[in-house]
């Protein structure tokens, strides 16, 4: 699938939060994911996680901080770094795990 329509492969999958892989770049995997307001709970991976937003919004907790990504930005979560998703955050979110 070299084209890949991040909103349309969102739209499509049936469950909000559970992610989609569409591709791969050397070791790094990117997918997709459509948020629906609720919030999601803390995470902390080994490796560093880029979430970009192509529509909407994501709200995040980070550490003692809240954190807006807003359509077109991408927050990098460092590896370690805890991370939550606030209620509130909706659209297409692309994840690219390195």
């Amino acid at each position: 699938m070299p084209l890949v329509n991040f909103k349309a492969v969102a739209d499509d999958l049936t469950t909000a939060w559970k992610s989609s892989v569409v591709g791969q770049i050397g070791a790094a995997k990117i997918k997709t994911l459509r948020m629906d307001e609720q919030p999601y709970e803390e995470e902390t991976h080994d490796y560093n996680e880029g979430l970009l937003v192509v529509d909407g919004k994501l709200l995040l907790q980070v550490e003692q901080e809240q954190v807006v990504v807003e359509a077109g930005q991408m927050y990098l979560a460092l590896a370690g770094t805890p991370h939550a998703v606030l209620p509130g955050s909706h659209g297409t979110l692309v994840i690219i795990d390195v």
